[in-house]
C-alpha cells in the first residue's frame, strides 16, 4: 500500500522509533482499548512483558520508560518530553502508576516491566504484551504487539501497521507504479502524494483543503528545524553511561569562527553539524521527528536545512516538494521491505533515510522523475548491507556519526542523479528488493542487539563502557 507522508513522518520522542515511540503508542493503545470497555477502575495490576530486540536492548533505548508513558496514556506525538524524567522518578519512588492517568495502581518498575531477554516471539523480533489483572490476580484484558519500525505497531493478527481503506487516485505499491501514475498524468511524485493525501483528508472532512495538508508539512520541517535549533544550543555528556560528550555546539562554534574558506567541502561541516544536533537531541529523548526512524532522524532534517541554506533559502515550496518525495520513497521501502533495524539491520534506517532524502532533495532541485529514482537507488546501493550494533544499546555510537554519514551520502547521490540524464541500469524496486533480502540473510546479532558488531567486540577491547 501507499503509506500517508504522516505515517513516515511522526512527531515523537528519542531515543528510538521502534524502542521508544513504538512501545509508548502500544502502552497507549492499551488504555485506549480498556477505557472503550469501560473497564478503567476495575484494574489493579499491570504487567508489560518485552521480547526479542525489544528485551535484550530496551533499557539502552528507554523502552521501559515509555511503556510507563504510554500506561499513564500518553502518547509520543504529545507528550512533553521534558516531564518524563519526573514522571518515570515518581512513578519509581512510590512504586504507583497513574493507570490513563484515572486510576492509581500497584507498579513496581522491577517487576511489573519483564525482559524476557532469552525470548522472541515468532512474528517479530520487537514484540511485547501488555495485561491488565482485576483485584482477584484475574486478566482483564491483554494483547500483544510488535513495533515493526519507524513508530508503527501492530496487533498479533494484524498484517500491517495501517489499513488505508480510502480509495486513492493514485494508489501504488511499486516504484514502477509511481514512475507509471507521474508519466501518465504527467505528475510530479510530489504531486502524486499530495493528490493521494487530499483523497485521504476529504475522505475525513469533506471542507478539507490542500492548505491543510500545506500546513501539517510546515509543522514537521519546524519540529525538524527546532531540534536542530535546540541540538546546537545544548552541550554535556549524554544520558545512558558512556559519557558521550555533545558535538553539535561546539562544530557549530568551530564552523561560525572559521568562517566560509572557499573550500570545495565546507557544506560538508554545516550537514554534520545539522544531523549532529538532531541525533544529539533524539539521545537525549527529545523532540524529533520520525525520518522514517529515530535512529535516523537526523539525515532528512540535514539534508532540507543543507538545501535550505546553500541551495534555495526559504523556498517553502521546495521543502514542501522535498519531504512529499521523500515520503513517497520511504512508503516503497515501508510496503515492500522493512525501517526496522531489528528486523533487516541499520541499511532499514540510515539506508532508507538517505534514499528518501536523495530523492527529496533530487525533487526539490527539479529534476525529473527518472533522475530522482535514480537519486533513490544510489542512496540505498551504497548501504546495502548496513548492520545495527549500537554499543550498550544506546542510540549513540556508531548512530549520531552514521547520520552525519548518510545526510553526506544523500548530498552526493543526488549530485550524481543530476549529473545524469536519467538513465540506470538498477531500477528502485530491484534495490529494495535486495535490501530486502540481504537484511533476512543478516545474522541476527547484526540487527539491533547488544550482542553482535560494535556492541560486542570494541566493548571489552577498546572502549570503557561502564
Amino acid at each position: 500500500m501507499s503509506h500517508s507522508m504522516f505515517d513516515l513522518f511522526k512527531i515523537g520522542v528519542g531515543p528510538s522509533s521502534s524502542h521508544t515511540v513504538g512501545p509508548m503508542v502500544a502502552c497507549a493503545r492499551f488504555v485506549r482499548d480498556v477505557e472503550s470497555y469501560q473497564l478503567t477502575d476495575k484494574v489493579k495490576e499491570v504487567v508489560v512483558d518485552l521480547y526479542g530486540s525489544l528485551a535484550l536492548t530496551g533499557k539502552g533505548h528507554a523502552t521501559d520508560t515509555a511503556c510507563a508513558m504510554g500506561l499513564l496514556g500518553e502518547w509520543p506525538q504529545s507528550i512533553d518530553s521534558n516531564l518524563i524524567p519526573s514522571l518515570t522518578e515518581q512513578i519509581k519512588q512510590t512504586k504507583s502508576l497513574s493507570f490513563a492517568s484515572k486510576n492509581v495502581i500497584s507498579f513496581d518498575w522491577e517487576t511489573h516491566i519483564v525482559f524476557h531477554n532469552d525470548m522472541v516471539l515468532t512474528e517479530h523480533p520487537n514484540g511485547m504484551k501488555v495485561t491488565a489483572y482485576d483485584k482477584k490476580g484475574a486478566v482483564i484484558h491483554t494483547n500483544t504487539y510488535f513495533s515493526v519500525g519507524g513508530g508503527f505497531v501492530v496487533e498479533r493478527g494484524e498484517t500491517s501497521a495501517d489499513s488505508d481503506t480510502v480509495a486513492l487516485p493514485y494508489p501504488f505499491t511499486s516504484a514502477a507504479e509511481l514512475i507509471g501514475h507521474c508519466r501518465n498524468a504527467e505528475k510530479t511524485i510530489a504531486d502524486v502524494m499530495f493528490d493521494n493525501e487530499m483523497a485521504r483528508a476529504l475522505a475525513e472532512n469533506p471542507d478539507a483543503k490542500l492548505d491543510d495538508i500545506y500546513q501539517q508539512i510546515d509543522a514537521i520541517w519546524q519540529v525538524m528545524f527546532d531540534c536542530i535549533e535546540r541540538g546546537i544550543a545544548s552541550d554535556g555528556l549524554l544520558p545512558g553511561g558512556l559519557k558521550i560528550k555533545r558535538r553539535a555546539k561546539s562544530l557549530f562554534q568551530s564552523i561560525n569562527k572559521m568562517g566560509h574558506t572557499g573550500l570545495p567541502l565546507d557544506s560538508n561541516d554545516w550537514v554534520n553539524m545539522y544531523a549532529m544536533a538532531v541525533n544529539e537531541e533524539n539521545a537525549a529523548g527529545g523532540r524529533v521527528v520520525t525520518a522514517p526512524t529515530n535512529g535516523a532522524a537526523g539525515v532528512i532534517p540535514a539534508v532540507l536545512a543543507y538545501y535550505n541554506k546553500f541551495v534555495s533559502p526559504g523556498n517553502t515550496q521546495g521543502i514542501r516538494t522535498f519531504l512529499a518525495t521523500a515520503a513517497a520513497v520511504g512508503s516503497l521501502y515501508k510496503t515492500n521491505a522493512s525501517i526496522s533495524a531489528a528486523e533487516v539491520g541499520c541499511q532499514g534506517e540510515i539506508g532508507v533515510a538517505c534514499s528518501m532524502a536523495a530523492a527529496g532533495l533530487a525533487a526539490a532541485m527539479g529534476a525529473s522523475v527518472a533522475q530522482v529514482e535514480n537519486a533513490a537507488e544510489i542512496g540505498m546501493e551504497h548501504n546495502l548491507g548496513l548492520t545495527c550494533d549500537p554499543i550498550n544499546g544506546l542510540v549513540q555510537v556508531p548512530c549520531i556519526e552514521r547520520n552525519t554519514m548518510g545526510a553526506v551520502k544523500a548530498i552526493n547521490a543526488t549530485r550524481l542523479a543530476l549529473n545524469g540524464d536519467g538513465e540506470h541500469h538498477v531500477p528502485l524496486d530491484t534495490v529494495i528488493k535486495t535490501m530486502h533480502e540481504t537484511g533476512l540473510d543478516m545474522m541476527s546479532k547484526y540487527k539491533e542487539t547488544s550482542l553482535g558488531g560494535l556492541a560486542t567486540n570494541t566493548i571489552p577491547i577498546n572502549v570503557v563502557a561502564c
